[in-house]
């Protein structure tokens, strides 16, 4: 600690290299992007959910719908006709909401972002693994992080928003099921022997 010019500061004896700088912002961005890739992939997934079962009741709806007339037709009488005419009523709806809102093309560009940034993850991985090497100089190395920024933002800026819901999954898959966490052993039932460590 010194004293100068009235003003006390502390002087810092251990300062942080430059590489453990970059490692510490490039792990920060692999974080994120790993959140982000699951978080894409589970929106497609909750989305695909949804389309299949709006297609299920459309399916239903329009069995009843006929049903319904069917029986009208037949001498059911005026309930079978409300009836028809409600259940059809609420098939339209359902109907004008996926014309409306595509959920399969919403779901498709939610796989889309997340296969971007699939290879965006993995050039991540790649970057933190040669900085761990030590082969490449910081200016190569921050290069190359730039460039994934660079690509980073061009995803982002087409990729559909994601929700609060596909997060949660994401987060649970990632810490509770540890879905990007392999362990030796199970690295090594997919290598062939003469590549396993155990």
């Amino acid at each position: 600690m010194q004293n100068k010019g009235g003003e006390i500061f502390l002087e810092h004896h251990s300062q942080a290299k430059p590489k453990e700088i970059l490692e510490a912002q490039i792990r920060e961005c692999f974080g994120r992007v790993v959140y982000s890739h699951k978080t894409h992939e589970k929106c497609a997934d909750i989305l695909l959910s949804r389309l299949s079962t709006i297609k299920i009741w459309q399916i239903v709806l329009s069995a009843v719908t006929t049903g319904g007339f069917l029986a009208t037709i037949f001498g059911a009488g005026q309930l079978g006709a409300i009836i028809g005419t409600i259940i059809s009523t609420i098939l339209l709806v359902l109907n004008a909401y996926t014309k409306n809102y595509d959920l399969g093309e919403l779901a498709q560009k939610h796989k889309q972002a997340a296969n971007d940034l699939w290879l965006i993850r993995e050039r991540y991985l790649s970057l933190l693994t040669d900085l761990k090497m030590d082969d490449k100089s910081i200016e190569q190395l921050k290069k190359e992080r730039d460039a994934l920024l660079e690509e980073l933002h061009a995803i982002y800026s087409g990729a559909p928003s994601t929700t609060f819901k596909a997060y949660k999954k994401a987060q649970s898959a990632l810490k509770q099921y540890e879905e990007m966490t392999f362990s030796d052993e199970e690295i090594d039932a997919f290598l062939p022997k003469k590549l396993r460590k155990g």
